[in-house]
């Protein structure tokens, strides 16, 4: 089979190793099964499409829709390198799903409208699928209904032109969509489980998703939940574009 390729930006060694595991193992890939770019530590090499099954595109502690002008340097070169990789994903279709971040990434390479006016505290919302998103193949075996973890300060207020909009939650209109057949963005983080989100909440917490001080009563809100659907997402990705 060919490999799967993550591209990651976490500058933070655990999480970017966590994050890491946690898409092999939903997915059901082993080492030599994901790659893995780590593009906050330096330029991204040249990737050839005719090499991978499809591509994931991890979460990010960047803000895609702030000001270009108070974008530290790695970041702007980051979203430089993502926008012309995705000039030829969009163009050939090609498999990509994108987590978080890959909302802001994926929807403002497209034309949608990505600002800060839906985003969502860390923790457990809602998601619920629409009627197309129930027939999606991404998202087959799922109930309607099921929790997700999310936290981010920006969303898509306006999808891209042609997008399939396929989940929703009470705060957020657009938890998912697709654009062509094969472009697919998350808001809710797939491949989170409640001891992934914990370290995040702790690598994360003076970056400004809740009061530095509140750490430990947000971590104390998401250990009483369970999410365990969302990362069929990943598994359904994984056996749909497979390729020898």
């Amino acid at each position: 089979m060919k490999p799967f390729l993550l591209l990651a930006t976490r500058a933070d060694d655990t999480a970017a190793d966590e994050e890491y595991a946690a898409f092999a193992r939903f997915g059901g890939l082993v080492p030599d099964q994901l790659r893995r770019v780590r593009l906050e530590a330096g330029p991204m090499p040249a990737i050839n499409l005719n090499d991978y099954s499809g591509i994931i595109l991890g979460g990010s502690p960047f803000t895609s829709s702030d000001d270009d002008a108070t974008k530290p340097a790695v970041q702007l070169r980051v979203e430089a390198e993502l926008e012309q990789l995705l000039d030829t994903v969009v163009a050939r279709d090609f498999p990509f799903l994108g987590a978080c971040y890959g909302v802001g990434t994926l929807g403002r390479h497209r034309g949608g409208v990505v600002d800060r006016q839906y985003g969502e505290p860390i923790g457990a919302a809602q998601v619920v699928l629409t009627d197309d998103g129930a027939a999606d193949p991404l998202l087959s075996g799922l109930p309607r209904e099921f929790s997700a973890f999310v936290g981010h300060k920006e969303a898509c207020s306006v999808l891209p032109a042609g997008a399939v909009h396929l989940a929703k939650s009470e705060h957020c209109p657009y938890q998912m969509f697709r654009l062509q057949n094969n472009l697919y963005a998350t808001q809710f983080h797939a491949e989170l489980d409640t001891e992934g989100l914990l370290t995040r909440i702790w690598i994360y917490r003076n970056a400004g998703y809740f009061p530095p001080d509140q750490a430990e009563a947000v971590m104390e809100q998401v250990r009483c939940r369970t999410v365990s659907v969302p990362q069929r997402i990943l598994r359904n990705f994984v056996a749909r574009y497979a390729t020898t």
